[in-house]
C-alpha cells in the first residue's frame, strides 16, 4: 500500500525523551502500512542512535526546526505531512483523523493541546488551543499539511529562527482555512516547570508581540535565548 501520510518528528539533542515518543507513535501506527515516520536529527547526542533503534528513517539536517521539518518531509513519500514536536504525544487514532480531515476538504490544521501537568493554570493554557487565533497557536499543537500545498508555500522558512510555526501557517491563511481539529495532543510542560508557569507564559507573549511588531529574528531569539533556561 502507497505511504498516505508521512509523520516528521524534528528532534535537537532530545535522547532523553525521543525513545518515549517514538515508542507511542510506533503502537500507534502498527497496524498500517500506509504511514510513515521521518525524525529529521540535529545537535550532537545520542538522539539518532536511539531513534534508529525504532522502524523509522532517520535524516541528519542542519541546526534550526525549518531546517529540520523541510528535510524530514523531503525524505518521506506521503501525501500527507504530519510535524510531530518530540515532547509531543499525539491522540488516539490520529492518522485516521488526518486522513479524514482532508478526505473532508481540509489542506491544513493543527490538533488542540493539553499539558501533561495536571495544575489548572496549565490546563487553562491548553483550554485556549481550541480558538482560531495565532496568539493560541504553537508548534506543539503539531502541524498537518498536504504535501501539495506545503510545496505550494515553500515549506517552512528556514531564515526563521524562531516563531516558524507561526509564520508558516500565515502563508497557509493565504491560501486556505487552517483546520483546529477537535482531538487534543499531550505535550510536555518541561519549560514550564523549569522557567515558571506564569513567567514563561509571559516571555512566549513578549516573544509573539515582538514578531508582530516586526523586530529581527536575531533579537527574538537574542531575548528567547536571554529569559529561558
Amino acid at each position: 500500500m502507497a505511504t498516505e501520510l508521512t509523520i516528521v518528528i524534528p528532534a535537537w539533542n532530545e535522547e532523553r525523551i525521543i525513545a518515549h515518543t517514538l515508542q507511542r507513535v510506533c503502537d500507534a501506527i502498527a497496524p498500517r502500512s500506509d504511514v510513515e515516520i521521518v525524525v529529521s536529527v540535529s545537535g550532537d547526542d545520542r538522539t539518532a542512535q536511539i531513534a534508529s533503534g525504532f522502524p523509522v528513517v532517520v535524516c541528519r539536517s542542519g541546526k534550526g526546526r525549518s531546517s529540520q521539518m523541510n528535510a524530514g518531509a523531503a525524505r518521506g513519500s506521503g501525501g500527507v505531512l504530519f510535524f510531530l514536536h518530540a515532547d509531543t504525544i499525539p491522540p488516539e487514532g490520529f492518522c485516521d483523523v488526518i486522513l479524514k480531515a482532508v478526505r473532508d476538504g481540509a489542506s491544513a490544521g493543527c490538533f488542540r493541546m493539553v499539558f501533561d501537568d495536571p495544575h489548572w493554570i496549565m490546563q487553562l493554557y491548553g483550554w485556549f488551543t481550541q480558538f482560531p487565533f495565532q496568539v493560541c497557536r504553537g508548534g506543539d499543537q503539531s502541524l498537518f499539511i498536504t504535501r501539495e500545498l506545503f510545496a505550494r508555500i515553500g515549506g517552512f522558512d528556514e531564515s526563521m529562527q524562531v516563531m516558524e510555526d507561526i509564520e508558516i501557517i500565515e502563508r497557509i491563511q493565504r491560501h486556505t482555512q487552517f483546520r483546529i481539529l477537535d482531538n487534543e495532543v499531550v505535550t510536555s510542560s518541561r519549560k514550564y516547570q523549569e522557567n515558571g508557569m506564569l513567567r514563561l507564559q509571559g516571555i512566549f507573549g513578549m516573544i509573539h508581540l515582538m514578531y508582530a511588531l516586526g523586530f529581527s529574528q536575531e533579537d527574538i531569539r537574542q531575548f528567547y535565548r536571554d529569559m529561558i533556561s
